[in-house]
């Protein structure tokens, strides 16, 4: 996460949702930042029900029963979780 005081009210989020192949989050200044679920296993791994339990923090999102927290500024700067694969395409 970024400390306080690199923190920016415009990139706050307001409402995150996945759909079944990324994660949504719609900011204070209206972007909407969109990042592929694979980037994140415990999120891939999850129910729909469970992706869809989050909470929001200043700076990113948590899920509760994930044990799962993702910042703003590491989806606006493309980083994945440790480990994280692209699945293959399937042709």
């Amino acid at each position: 996460m970024t400390s306080s005081s690199d923190y920016v009210e415009k990139d706050r989020p307001i409402e995150a949702w996945c759909d079944p192949h990324n994660l949504h989050v719609r900011l204070a200044d209206g972007r909407q930042v969109s990042t592929p679920l694979w980037w994140y296993p415990r999120l891939l791994k999850a129910s729909p029900a469970q992706r869809n339990q989050v909470e929001l923090m200043r700076d990113g999102i948590h899920w509760p029963e994930l044990d799962e927290d993702i910042s703003v500024d590491g989806m606006l700067h493309g980083r994945k979780a440790p480990g994280a694969k692209q699945p293959m395409e399937v042709a």
